[in-house]
């Protein structure tokens, strides 16, 4: 199936129809590729080193892709498919997939259930639907701009803590060894741990961005983060009526070398802890 583009953002109303369509037939396709995944999948999994961690992990990346890229293309034939150079890049106009066909992938091999797929089309900047397909526990996220964010067709809302105290907060590991990053994810950890209720690190970034989504965290931020990781959770957050900003609080947008996520009352505080850390 063929979905009609939708560049015209002055007939909002035929483009919200649109994008319905278009999220109904995402989620079918992550569906797929999770059934797919889900079938290599056993809770026994106990990679033996990094070799063997490796090929499993390519292996499951195949399997879905060749189930995500050209059902995907199929649906936005206009569509570009995100590349490598672009993970941490402004993204050219137009719209663009942006896909982690495991995310988790680590996860899925060590036989732990903290994986799943996720699609994002990101249109001239913003991202404007998002599927996270969890096959363990069968949960089915999707967020459509302006319209919301669900779990299994119920609307998600981001918590109404006001105080740190009383905030559990998570951040993710940066996807590489970039000079400094380490250094400042410790920092921030350690500053987080005078003012938060609870510190966590998480890995992947999903996951804790779909529980401030949800509510059952408070804040997550992350320094270089890749797009398939975050863009995803970045729209959910928003749709349940988050704030996701870069780190210091300006806008965040595809490409930014941070990301914070957080309810709209734990924000400024959020962004005043971390300032603290060079």
């Amino acid at each position: 199936m063929t979905v009609p583009s939708t560049a015209d953002a002055s007939v909002s109303t035929a483009a919200s129809a649109q994008d319905r369509t278009l999220l109904a037939a995402v989620v079918e396709i992550a569906a797929e590729a999770g059934r797919a995944l889900e079938a290599r999948y056993s809770t026994t999994a106990r990679p033996a080193g990094r070799a063997d961690m490796f090929r499993s992990g390519t292996a499951d990346s195949r399997v879905s892709l060749d189930i995500l890229r050209p059902a995907l293309t199929a649906l936005r034939p206009g569509a570009r498919w995100l590349t490598d150079e672009y993970e941490t890049a402004e993204l050219p106009p137009g719209e663009w997939w942006v896909v982690d066909e495991v995310e988790g992938n680590v996860n899925h091999v060590h036989g732990l259930p903290e994986w799943a797929v996720t699609v994002a089309l990101v249109r001239d900047g913003r991202t404007v639907l998002a599927v996270v397909r969890q096959p363990v526990g069968d949960l089915t996220y999707t967020a459509l701009r302006g319209a919301g964010a669900h779990l299994n067709g119920t609307a998600l809302k981001v918590s109404a803590k006001t105080g740190l105290d009383a905030a559990i907060v998570v951040t993710g590991q940066a996807e590489a060894d970039q000079e400094g990053t380490y250094r400042r994810i410790g920092q921030s950890i350690t500053a987080m741990l005078d003012s938060a209720l609870l510190v966590r690190a998480a890995v992947p970034s999903t996951f804790p961005m779909l529980l401030v989504a949800a509510g059952h965290h408070d804040v997550f931020w992350q320094y270089e983060p890749v797009l398939p990781g975050v863009a995803a959770g970045a729209l959910m957050v928003t749709e349940a009526g988050g704030v996701v900003t870069r780190i210091d609080g300006t806008p965040w947008a595809p490409g930014a070398d941070t990301v914070l996520a957080t309810p709209p009352a734990l924000h400024a505080a959020a962004v005043q802890v971390l300032a603290t850390v060079a």
